[in-house]
């Protein structure tokens, strides 16, 4: 494979030409993932652990009820994973219509925040699933740095520190929220030290069981039981039955490269359509980060981003398929309404019918996650 070095942004940074590399946005967990890879742990391992302590240290920003995507490329091909949680079973359009609906036009809303916008949480089923298809250690060898951190605390980053507080006015009146993430009534400050005790205890409990504990045993019960006493739908049936799901990455060409991505319900679609509508326009005519480069990027994602907004939600019931939103001639009628004298307002176009935290490993056998 050949490198074209002559990158266009300067630097002092050199290239880290390694065996094994772990990166996301918090070097503790970053730490924790390189960790199991000298354990003998492959790239798997390395991912599981890092998105374990990110769960700690960058706790307001994603946690154990997050979702996960991941895909893995093991030499034998890509391999996705969606453990995006399911919506309780009681959910449908009658049940929000009851709640928050207005009777005079039938329309209901669902709420941004509580216990009506959380799904069963995807993440610690990911990870069991990610660890039983490609995990070398002990699956509980990788909880030892998230239980460490959590119980014997850490430092707050500036930047945690300033997403945390930005958290506090929104989140704040959240049942159990003040009692976590408020110690002393506020936001910890950068370079105040923050504890999870309790964490450690989940993290222990979820090692030992290979995560089955989180949607069937005691942490499941005090999920549902903390929902359902503040108005939740939830029930230990929507946990039980809870598995993530392999799927096949979607992808679409660009410049001589191909960009691979997990199919809806996640979101990475909107940088396929994206791409697929700057092949229609000259982006490398452009100097780079120019106005103009800018705009067009801008342009097309905002294009993207109206369609997926519209059109992506649970496969199963999605008015269009992945390959009518990728359709070439689809992405260059969308790409004809991008001026280059204006930014645009767009609408969802119609397909021909028919956060978050980001972590990636890699390790000397080639495995990339």
């Amino acid at each position: 494979m050949q490198f074209d070095w002559n990158n266009p942004y300067p630097t002092v940074r050199t290239p880290v030409f390694a065996r094994n590399a772990v990166s996301t946005s918090h070097p503790l967990a970053a730490q924790a993932g390189l960790r199991m890879l000298l354990k003998g742990g492959n790239a798997v391992d390395a991912i599981i652990a890092t998105a374990a302590v990110l769960t700690i240290v960058e706790s307001v920003s994603n946690g154990l009820g997050s979702d996960a995507f991941a895909i893995v490329s093991d030499g034998n091909g890509l391999h996705g994973l969606n453990a995006s949680g399911a919506a309780p079973a009681a959910w449908n359009p009658e049940y929000f219509l009851k709640k928050y609906g207005d009777a005079g036009n039938g329309i209901a809303r669902q709420p941004e925040r509580g216990v009506d916008s959380i799904t069963v949480p995807g993440a610690v089923a990911g990870w069991a699933m990610l660890h039983e298809r490609f995990g070398k250690l002990a699956f509980a060898d990788l909880f030892e740095p998230a239980i460490e951190i959590a119980r014997r605390g850490h430092t707050i980053a500036p930047m945690v520190a300033k997403k945390w507080a930005a958290a506090v006015p929104l989140l704040k009146d959240q049942p159990g929220f003040a009692e976590t993430f408020m110690p002393g009534g506020r936001a910890p400050a950068t370079g105040e030290h923050f504890m999870m005790a309790n964490a450690a205890k989940t993290f222990e409990r979820i090692a030992q069981t290979k995560g089955r504990d989180y949607y069937e045993g005691e942490i499941a019960e005090a999920i549902v039981t903390h929902l359902q006493a503040n108005g939740g739908a939830h029930t230990r049936e929507d946990f039980r039955q809870y598995r993530p799901e392999w799927v096949k990455p979607i992808s679409q060409s660009y410049a001589g490269h191909e960009l691979h991505e997990i199919p809806p319900n996640g979101q990475g679609i909107a940088a396929l359509i994206a791409l697929g509508i700057l092949q229609h326009h000259d982006v490398a005519s452009l100097p780079v980060d120019s106005i103009e480069s800018q705009h067009l990027q801008i342009e097309a994602m905002k294009l993207a981003f109206a369609d997926i907004y519209r059109y992506v939600s649970d496969p199963r019931s999605m008015e269009v398929t992945p390959e009518q939103m990728l359709d070439p001639s689809y992405l260059a009628s969308r790409a004809r309404l991008i001026s280059m004298d204006r930014a645009t307002h767009y609408a969802c176009g119609r397909p021909p019918s028919g956060g978050t935290v980001y972590l990636t490993a890699a390790d000397e056998s080639g495995m990339m996650v």
